[in-house]
């Protein structure tokens, strides 16, 4: 289990205390839609707080600084409540999902804005420079984590991601007011032998956004490097699994074409056109149900029956399907994805009494059976082939010459036991 992080942990006490007010917002209707529309309209405040200070106030009054740090944080706050109205509303919605995010960098881009303004207009120009590169990388870190997760990784990590950004803004911006009316708007400290000041009662602001800018664009930049690793890896897998995944996915059409000519069919007595390779056969697979395999190679579908520690099925998922991989040791490796999507996965229906329909993804039009045999109480697979009910061991595919695109596929075997006298049979359905 992954350790918790202080700033889980930090959040999960912050919902301790905003719950029974978020659920006072729910008694009077609110919906998540209309709390993440408060704080955007909140955040539109901050930005005429410090735009009016600009035009109102002169350098040395820090007053709006301050009253807009309350404002940031009491509109931050909105942005923990709109996802706690949607959970413990059970209000949660995808558009939703959508919507908090899109007002989120409107709320953001709008705060910057009033701050940009309040800086240049009383002059203090670098410090709106890196504000401004401040507000880049607090864009670029969301839309890295979102980019990324719409490419299917999760993109999580790093410093100074939304929560933290406000509460620095709001925090620094506050001490910045209280500490102007303290000691003055206009209190500088100088270093001997150098010119210019080393600090104002404004750096109180300034110096954290500056670290800010330097900061969300580390993250978003990790931010990247750990997304570029990850697609890169998704990347290697998915071409690992085509490239080994298009021999297996033709094949299972094939099979799935080949069972769906069930009637052509050859004498259960033919032995004729045996493969040329040995096959094993699994051992050791106490719920084993049945096993597929084909020419070229021995590498073994094996169909499982899947049960829990007690040994009782499992209903939502009653079939394992796996790799026996023989060319490997007898490693045991599940499907992967083109294999579980379109070749060898089994698609399961529960049609009642403990009895569920079976069939090949690739193939819809072969149902086989799992139920349990009235002569030993287990469960076991039946296939009707040639008009002939088989409780199913084998499906085995032969395979001679062609091209890679083409295989030439001379027959399909089933292989199992007669139910109604427990005897062996071989059906062939040739194609």
């Amino acid at each position: 289990m992954a350790a918790i992080t202080l700033r889980d942990r930090l959040q999960q006490g912050i919902y301790v205390v905003i719950n029974p007010f978020v659920k006072g917002l729910i008694r009077i209707g609110l919906t998540p839609n209309a709390v993440t529309t408060i704080g955007l309209i909140l955040n539109i405040g901050v930005a005429v707080i410090f735009i009016f200070g600009a035009e109102r106030s002169n350098r040395g009054d820090l007053s709006f600084v301050g009253w807009g740090g309350a404002l940031v944080l009491f509109a931050g706050l909105f942005d923990m409540l709109d996802g706690q109205v949607a959970r413990l509303g059970n209000m949660s919605s995808t558009f939703g999902a959508l919507y908090d995010s899109v007002l989120d960098r409107y709320s953001e881009l709008i705060m910057f804005l009033g701050i940009c303004y309040y800086l240049v207009s009383h002059h203090y120009f670098l410090s709106s420079l890196f504000a401004f590169i401040a507000l880049m990388g607090s864009m670029m870190v969301s839309y890295t984590r979102a980019r990324a997760e719409g490419l299917g990784v999760e993109c999580k990590g790093g410093l100074m991601q939304r929560p933290e950004r406000v509460i620095t803004i709001g925090v620094v911006a506050i001490a910045c007011g209280i500490t102007g009316h303290f000691i003055g708007g206009d209190y500088k400290i100088y270093v001997p032998g150098i010119p210019f000041h080393v600090f104002e009662t404004m750096s109180i602001f300034t110096i954290p956004i500056t670290i800010m800018a330097f900061m969300t664009n580390i993250t978003a930049v990790n931010r990247l490097r750990e997304a570029k690793k990850a697609l890169n890896q998704k990347d290697e897998e998915r071409r690992a699994a085509f490239k080994g995944g298009k021999t297996l996915l033709i094949a299972g059409l094939l099979i799935a074409s080949a069972l769906g000519s069930s009637s052509v069919a050859m004498a259960q007595t033919d032995k004729s056109d045996p493969s040329p390779i040995k096959f094993p056969t699994p051992k050791g697979i106490a719920n084993q149900l049945f096993y597929l395999q084909r020419d070229p190679n021995t590498n073994t579908i094996v169909c499982e029956l899947n049960v829990d520690a007690k040994g009782q099925l499992i209903k939502e998922e009653p079939i394992k399907v796996y790799w026996v991989r023989y060319q490997d040791n007898g490693e045991k490796k599940d499907l992967n994805y083109i294999q579980r999507k379109f070749a060898y996965g089994i698609h399961v229906e529960a049609i009642g009494n403990d009895e569920y329909k079976l069939n090949f993804v690739s193939y819809k039009k072969f149902p086989m059976y799992l139920m349990k045999s009235a002569a030993d109480k287990k469960y076991h697979v039946y296939v009707t082939a040639n008009n002939k009910k088989i409780q199913l061991e084998r499906i085995f595919v032969r395979i001679d010459g062609g091209s890679f695109w083409v295989p030439n596929v001379k027959y399909v075997e089933l292989k199992g036991t007669n139910p109604s006298n427990d005897t062996p049979i071989t059906e062939r359905i040739k194609v």
